[in-house]
């Protein structure tokens, strides 16, 4: 089977038009300084040739000390121009990386939950990370390298040409089959980089995973399981450089090959023209010099071909990203909605992941505002996907959510969610604080509104006991915490927030009966006035929830009160007496 060719998004014409050109000034002074240097290097080479022919013979002393002056001050100049070049282009170039990594992420961050839901963390992080670096080749010196070393070998070519026209010609036939070598090479390596790029990503993606997931590997003793998965991937990163490495080994070597070829016979010509008195000594000791300076840049530009290569398939890969449509791209989104009242009601709502395969289907429902809405139901029959669809991480297939009236789809969703506010069975607390936790959806909050949440949380019930209190270090995702007092600092999170519209998933779920009763209490704070959307297998938790809406199937089979519900002796009744039995 035919390996899928890999596309070249990126254009010379679009990486000229969005990198290169919004720091024309920058990169025209690192030309320029490239042009002063080379320039600069060409005076050693074409003084010899005065040295040999000119000073020695007649022994002009005067000449010799303008000929090392010229030399002396053309090797300043080089050396301090290749400086500057360097602090210009290089800094210019990390500056451009660090700017992209940050419009990467932020576009990233704005993409819709679907996108993650499919996505590798540690993925992202590598092409966040690392397909950007290689523009440090666009902008910095490898791209000044690249001109520089063109713009060398025309001028050496020129002087060659002067000094022997029929020694030049020679050369450039290998020089020639160097070329179509050369991009035949870069045509076949830059898909093989967009690969690296790829399996990088993965590896990366799963080293996250495994680290992330330590303390089930070992619960399982499956260590030697996830070493042979990493040693697999990188194998295949192996593999990948491999073939570029063989590659670019393939330029290089070519290139030694023909221009030393090349350079032998010019050995044989240019003594046989010396000999019979066509060509001075000096002549050729300049034409050879120059060669040299014509073949170095020559011989290089398969290193810098291959960084060049490297970048424009890390920015392909980059591009790619960066054309996700953002979450907020839905031009339909114009309303900024006022202070909501959390009226929300479902009309004939539908949704599927994959066209054909309704999760939710024809679902209809109103939740006044400031009442307690409980979703019930076996796993999978769509209720986190109902809370999805309030959350706006989801868009429905056909339907309409209103929300005090206002179509959802039609509102923006900055202006929205900054009005709701979401408690997870898991909830993700960030590496930090307590404190920072709890300030994160409100950093500028005061020391008032902190407390009312921290107690209305019930967290100082236990942060009353750690020597930093609020200020206590809690690990990566909360690990030095239990979870009851992982979900009460969430809790405190989201009273913090003040939305008008709650969703609860499961936040109460695998709790020791300390914990949920304080959890209970502090949810009940956070319930007051709001519209609440509660997910709960533990039917327990949702008995004087306003209304209750049983889900199977992606459909509403039965709704109302508890006491309605278990009156009914449906498939609430099953639920409840089966959880009763256990």
């Amino acid at each position: 089977m035919a390996k899928k060719k890999l596309p070249n998004r990126v254009t010379i014409s679009n990486v000229f038009k969005t990198i290169i050109w919004p720091r024309k000034k920058q990169v025209l002074i690192g030309l320029a300084l490239i042009v002063v240097s080379r320039l600069a290097g060409l005076v050693l080479p074409w003084a010899s040739k005065y040295l040999m022919d000119d000073v020695i013979p007649s022994a002009n002393f005067d000449f010799l000390k303008w000929l090392i002056a010229a030399v002396a001050g053309a090797v300043i100049i080089q050396s301090v121009s290749s400086y500057a070049l360097t602090q210009i282009l290089s800094v210019e170039a990390q500056h451009l990386i660090s700017k992209l990594r940050a419009q990467v992420q932020a576009h990233i961050i704005r993409l819709p939950i679907r996108f993650f839901d499919t996505a590798k963390t540690g993925e992202l992080v590598s092409r966040v990370m690392t397909d950007v670096e290689g523009v440090r080749n666009l902008v910095g010196t490898g791209l000044a390298q690249m001109v520089g070393g063109v713009l060398t070998s025309l001028i050496c070519l020129v002087l060659l040409i002067v000094i022997s026209p029929a020694l030049t010609l020679f050369v450039l036939l290998p020089v020639g089959i160097f070329g179509l070598i050369s991009m035949k090479a870069f045509g076949k390596i830059r898909p093989i980089f967009r690969e690296r790029g790829k399996i990088n990503a993965e590896v990366t993606g799963r080293l996250t995973e495994t680290l992330g997931g330590i303390r089930v590997i070992k619960g399982f003793n499956a260590e030697n399981q996830e070493i042979t998965t990493f040693e697999t991937g990188v194998n295949r990163l192996f593999l990948n450089v491999k073939s570029s490495l063989t590659t670019t080994s393939f330029v290089t070597s070519a290139a030694t090959l023909l221009l030393g070829l090349a350079s032998a016979g010019i050995m044989g010509i240019g003594g046989y023209m010396i000999m019979t008195e066509t060509l001075t000594f000096g002549d050729f000791l300049a034409f050879t010099l120059l060669l040299g300076f014509m073949i170095a840049p020559i011989l290089q530009m398969s290193n810098i071909g291959s960084q060049l290569t490297e970048a424009f398939a890390g920015l392909d890969r980059t591009e790619e990203l960066m054309n996700q449509p953002l979450e907020t791209a839905d031009r339909n989104r114009t309303l900024v909605v006022p202070q909501l009242k959390g009226d929300v009601q479902f009309e004939n709502v539908s949704f599927a992941y994959d066209a054909g395969k309704p999760v939710i289907n024809d679902v209809s429902f109103l939740a006044p505002a400031g009442t307690v809405t409980a979703l019930v139901g076996s796993s999978g029959s769509g209720k986190t996907t109902l809370s999805g669809l309030v959350a706006s991480f989801l868009n429905p297939t056909s339907g309409t959510i209103t929300v005090d009236g206002y179509n959802l789809r039609q509102l923006k969703l900055d202006s929205y969610r900054n009005q709701l506010g979401v408690v997870l069975q898991d909830d993700f607390l960030f590496e930090g604080t307590i404190r920072q936790n709890i300030l994160f959806p409100r950093p500028d909050a005061g020391d008032e509104r902190l407390t009312q949440a921290v107690r209305a949380a019930y967290v100082n019930e236990f942060t009353d006991r750690f020597e930093d209190g609020l200020d206590t270090l809690i690990g990566e995702r909360g690990v030095k915490l239990s979870g009851g007092q992982r979900q009460r600092i969430a809790i405190a999170r989201a009273i913090l927030a003040d939305p008008r519209i709650l969703i609860l998933d499961e936040a109460t779920s695998n709790l020791d009966a300390e914990s949920e009763q304080y959890i209970q209490a502090s949810l009940k704070e956070l319930m007051k006035g709001r519209t609440t959307f509660v997910i709960a297998h533990r039917l327990s938790t949702i008995r004087q929830a306003d209304q209750i809406l049983v889900v199977e199937n992606g459909q509403i089979v039965e709704r109302g009160r508890h006491a309605e519900l278990l009156a009914l002796e449906g498939r609430y009744y099953d639920l409840y007496t089966y959880q009763a039995k256990i």
